[in-house]
This record gives structure tokens, C-alpha cells and sequence, in this order.
């Protein structure tokens, strides 16, 4: 059988060597035959698969995807609160007046933006008849005068009319009801001249009072500051506002020199806010921009408004007076509390975590999520105790589509780079 097996046989499109049918059964002939077209066969089939492997994993395989990365450092982390809503910049003083009297306008020595100080009149009223009412009191107050110092003379001289009958009475050379006239007489013009005096009292009240209307239709600045707003002209008419109606103020008054930043905080983080905290503020007018200051003021009590959270308002002051002074009330703020603060810690940027303390690592081109041990953290930086290593890279755009476990990726220069 050896001999049939190691003869020189017939050969097939590959070249290997058929069995001699001739040297052996028709049977085994046959059997030997399949079997070896049956081998043919899986080796070309192999050959298939590990060509269409190839093209797959090398030719037709898809690109890489391209994400931003951060690398792991050491850095200063803080633990911080923010305000749950927007706060806004505040003056302590901050008028908004009218005069206290109607009338028309007769001058308004200083416009919007100027800066007054304590006592300048800011506008000033037509004051005819208001000063006409002032001579007209002093008038009176003469008159009042003059009437008193005639009847003062007269009581005093119907004193002395009295004493000296009194006297002769004594003697018994005048009648007792001689006597009681001029007592009488005495006593009246005394009680005359005691109401003169009093007259002369209520003249001067009268011009006190008409001196109080005439300083109405002034009206001056209540303390240093600048002019925000002024809604009236000189020749309009004012009118004071009346009970339960509220007339909107010609002059807004502001003390730039008392700004400050009031910001809801979210009650559960009430306990954890003291005063003389330091602060980080932003402010919409200055993107990109952070300024120091701290907590000055603390409300003693939670604001329960419907459908709103339950805030603490607090008060913020700037540490630089002099740029605080240039804001305008009413500007939006942002107020970061700092609570505590690490120097020199391993940290991540907050915004590369997902899922709450997961992060996509890319080792040797491929993304591997790690699970955080952190620390402090806030709204920029995470503290790390664990879980990644300084210096690995950690996957920043977390908004690529298809981001798993195991893809292959090629990190994208950072932005300016070449």
C-alpha cells in the first residue's frame, strides 16, 4: 500500500498528487479523493476569511476619531458655592426724589452723569407765591409786634393806676368799687398784653411754616453722588404724588461710592456661608474676568417666594473700591463662595467627567473610561485621590458621538498648534 500511496500519481489543479484508482479499490479511490477536495476547499475558504479580515481591519476599517485631550496636573483646587440665580449690582444709597410740592420747573443746575455732592440743589421750582407767603408772615409778625408793645404800655399803666387807688383806699379816701374798676382794668389789659405775646408766637410759626413751604421748591441732593436719571424739563410742570398713588421720580440719585453685589444663595448651603468669606464675582459686562471680594452681609432670614427656591440673600463687596465705583446698578453678577482651598493637588478639568466621576483615558490610541476617587471641586477643577495618574491624557470633548470603551482614537492638536 505504500508503494501505491509514494508512486508517481496523477496530479491535481494545485499540483498535489491523486491516488493510482488503479493500485487500489474503486472505494478507496473515492473516499481518498473527497477527502482531499474537501481539504482544497477549506484552505481556499480560509484563504477568503483571512483576505476579507484584512481588508477589513486595514483597508475598509473606519478612521480613528479625533477628540481634544487634557492632561492630568497639579494645581489649586477650591471647594465653591454659587448663587442659584443671577445677582445683581447694587447701590446702598440710592435716591430716587421729586420735590415735595407741585409746581413748574424753573432750573435744574446739573444734568444727567454729573456729580453732585451733599446740599447742591438739583432742581428748583417757581417761588412767587411761596416767597410772597414768607414777607406776608414777617408782615403780620410786625403788625403782631406793634399791637403787643401798645397793649403791654396800657397794662402796665393800669397797673400803676391800681396800686396808687389801692393806696387811697387804705386811707379810706376812695370807694371799694372805685377800687375794683381799676383792678379790673389792670388785670384785663395784663391778660391783653399775655395774648399779644401769644399772637406774636403763632406769627412766628407762620413764617417758620411759610419758610418750610418756600424750601420745597428746592430740592437738593440728600448725599454725594452722580445723576442716573432725569425725567423732567425746565417749564414742565411737577405734582406731588398723592396718597396710594405713586408718581414715578423726576431725578434718580446714586452714590457710586456704596455699590455693591447682592446674590440668592441656595438655602441648604445657608450654614456654610459666614461673612468675611472670600468671593470670586463675574460680571457680564467683563467675559472672562473674575474679581476678589468677600461676603459683607447676610440676610437673617430665608426669602420664601411661590414657585421659586428658598434663597439667602447676601451682600458681596468688591476688593477694588475704585473699579466697584464704575459699575452700573443693575448689572447681572455671578458670586462664587469660597469655602476651602487645596494647593498643589492632582486635578482634572470638572468639565472632562461624565456619569458623575468617570473619565475616557486614551492609552496607545485607545479610550479606557476610569472611575474617580475626587475630592474638592467646583465649577472648573476636580480634585483627584485617585484613579488616573499625572500626566495621562483624559478626553475633553465629551460631545463626539460614539465615545466607548475600547475605540480607537487619535488625539486632536490643541487649537493655534501646527
Amino acid at each position: 500500500m505504500e508503494k501505491f500511496l509514494t508512486g508517481d500519481l496523477p496530479t491535481d489543479f494545485f499540483g498535489q498528487k491523486f491516488p493510482d484508482c488503479s493500485r487500489i479499490s474503486s472505494l478507496a479511490c473515492g473516499t481518498l479523493r473527497s477527502m482531499k477536495r474537501w481539504l482544497i476547499r477549506g484552505g481556499v475558504l480560509l484563504g477568503v476569511l483571512g483576505i476579507m479580515f484584512y481588508l477589513k481591519v486595514r483597508v475598509f476599517a473606519p478612521a480613528p476619531l479625533s477628540v481634544s485631550v487634557v492632561t492630568v496636573d497639579r494645581g489649586r483646587v477650591e471647594e465653591t458655592i454659587t448663587n442659584s440665580r443671577a445677582g445683581t449690582v447694587k447701590a446702598r444709597q440710592r435716591a430716587k426724589l421729586s420735590p415735595e410740592i407741585g409746581g413748574r420747573v424753573a432750573e435744574i443746575p446739573f444734568r444727567k452723569g454729573a456729580r453732585v455732592h451733599r446740599g447742591d440743589v438739583l432742581l428748583r421750582l417757581h417761588d412767587e407765591s411761596q416767597r410772597a407767603a414768607v414777607q406776608m408772615s414777617e408782615r403780620e409778625l410786625a403788625v403782631v409786634q406793634v399791637r403787643r408793645e401798645r397793649v403791654c404800655l396800657e397794662a402796665a399803666r393800669a397797673q400803676r393806676e391800681f396800686l396808687r387807688y389801692q393806696q387811697l383806699k387804705e386811707r379810706e379816701l376812695v370807694s371799694t368799687d372805685l377800687l375794683d374798676n381799676y383792678e379790673n382794668t389792670a388785670q384785663t389789659t395784663r391778660v391783653s398784653c399775655k395774648q399779644s405775646e401769644a399772637e406774636i408766637a403763632r406769627a412766628r410759626s407762620a413764617i417758620t411754616e411759610a419758610k418750610a413751604v418756600l424750601a420745597k421748591t428746592v430740592l437738593q441732593a440728600p448725599f454725594d453722588g452722580v445723576v442716573a436719571e432725569l425725567d423732567i424739563e425746565v417749564g414742565e410742570w411737577t405734582t406731588p404724588s398723592p396718597p396710594a398713588l405713586p408718581v414715578p421720580p423726576v431725578l434718580d440719585l446714586i452714590d457710586p461710592s456704596s455699590i455693591y453685589i447682592s446674590a440668592p444663595m441656595d438655602e441648604v448651603d445657608s450654614a456654610r456661608i459666614l461673612e468675611n468669606q472670600p468671593v470670586r464675582v463675574t460680571l457680564d459686562p467683563f467675559p472672562g474676568q473674575a474679581y476678589k471680594g468677600h461676603v459683607h452681609h447676610i440676610a437673617p432670614y430665608v426669602l420664601d417666594v411661590e414657585e421659586q427656591n428658598r434663597t439667602v440673600e447676601i451682600e458681596v463687596e468688591l476688593e477694588d473700591e475704585a473699579f466697584a465705583s464704575m459699575l452700573l446698578p443693575g448689572t447681572s453678577a455671578d458670586v462664587e463662595v469660597i469655602l476651602s482651598v487645596k494647593d498643589d493637588v492632582l486635578r482634572v478639568p470638572a468639565a472632562a467627567l461624565f456619569e458623575g466621576s468617570t473619565v475616557f483615558v486614551v492609552e496607545h490610541e485607545t479610550l479606557r473610561t476610569r472611575a474617580l476617587d475626587v475630592g474638592l471641586k467646583n465649577w472648573d477643577f476636580v480634585e483627584i485621590l485617585g484613579g488616573v495618574s499625572e500626566g495621562d491624557l483624559i478626553v475633553s470633548s465629551l460631545d463626539e458621538e460614539g465615545l466607548v470603551d475600547g475605540l480607537r482614537v487619535v488625539v486632536r492638536p490643541p487649537p493655534g498648534s501646527r
